[in-house]
C-alpha cells in the first residue's frame, strides 16, 4: 500500500522585498499569547496587547456615527484582520478601519492595505509611540485618506488628511468633548463626548 503524504499548504503573503515576506510568514505561523496581537512594524514582528475593555465604548461610539457616512462600497468595523502595506515593509491591525467591501473578498489572512479609506488609532501606554511616530506617516505614504489618532492619554483626537510621500499634509486637532470635523468621503461631524471618560478603581470595604 502506498501511503501518501500530506504537503503542507503554502502560506501566502504579499508582493515585496523578501526579508518582509519571510517577516509575514512568520507572523502568519507564530503562536500569538492571548490577550496580543502581532504586526510588522520598523522591520520587526511586534507584539502589543490588545485594548482596555473601556476603550470599547468610545470605539462602538465612533463606529456607530461613522456607519451613515460611508462612502459607497466601504466598510466599518474594528474586527481583528491584518492589513498589509507591502510598500511600506508594514503590516498593521488597526483598531478601527473604513475599507473596500471588495478586500475581503480573499482567502488570504490578511487585507490589502490599498483599500483604506480611514484609519482610526487608540493609543495606549505601549503603543502611543508607534501610533504617533510609525504609523502616521507610513498611513501619509501609503495614501490612506484619513487617520484619526485617539490620543487616550492626552484626551485628544487628531485628524489628519491630505495624505502626500512626506507625510500628511493638513492636521486638525480637537479635545475630547468637542465635535469634530471629517473631511470628505465622509463630510460628517463626530460627537468625542465622554471618550476620555474612564472607569473609577473599586474601593475596597474595610
Amino acid at each position: 500500500m502506498t501511503v501518501m503524504l500530506e504537503r503542507p499548504t503554502a502560506i501566502e503573503t504579499p508582493e515585496g522585498p523578501p526579508r518582509y515576506q519571510a517577516l509575514f510568514r512568520t507572523l502568519l505561523t507564530m503562536e500569538v499569547p492571548e490577550g496580543y496581537r502581532a504586526e510588522i512594524i520598523g522591520g520587526n514582528i511586534v507584539m502589543s496587547p490588545w485594548s482596555k475593555g473601556y476603550y470599547l465604548d468610545v470605539m462602538d461610539t465612533l463606529v456607530e456615527q461613522l456607519m451613515p457616512h460611508l462612502p459607497e462600497g466601504q466598510r466599518v468595523s474594528y474586527a481583528p484582520f491584518l492589513f498589509a502595506l507591502p510598500g511600506q515593509e508594514r503590516a498593521y491591525g488597526p483598531d478601527i478601519y473604513v475599507a473596500a467591501r471588495e478586500a475581503f473578498r480573499t482567502h488570504d489572512r490578511y487585507i490589502d492595505g490599498e483599500a483604506l479609506t480611514l484609519v482610526a488609532e487608540l493609543t495606549s501606554d505601549s503603543t502611543r509611540n508607534v501610533d504617533w511616530t510609525d504609523k502616521l506617516p507610513v498611513y501619509a505614504k501609503a495614501g490612506v485618506p484619513v487617520y484619526l489618532l485617539l490620543d487616550m492619554q492626552e484626551h485628544t483626537i487628531s485628524v489628519f488628511t491630505a495624505p502626500t510621500p512626506l507625510g500628511y499634509a493638513e492636521r486638525r486637532t480637537y479635545e475630547f468633548g468637542d465635535t469634530v470635523q471629517l473631511p470628505p468621503p465622509f463630510d460628517c461631524e463626530i460627537e468625542t463626548t465622554g471618550f476620555g471618560d474612564m472607569p473609577g478603581k473599586a474601593v475596597e470595604s474595610e
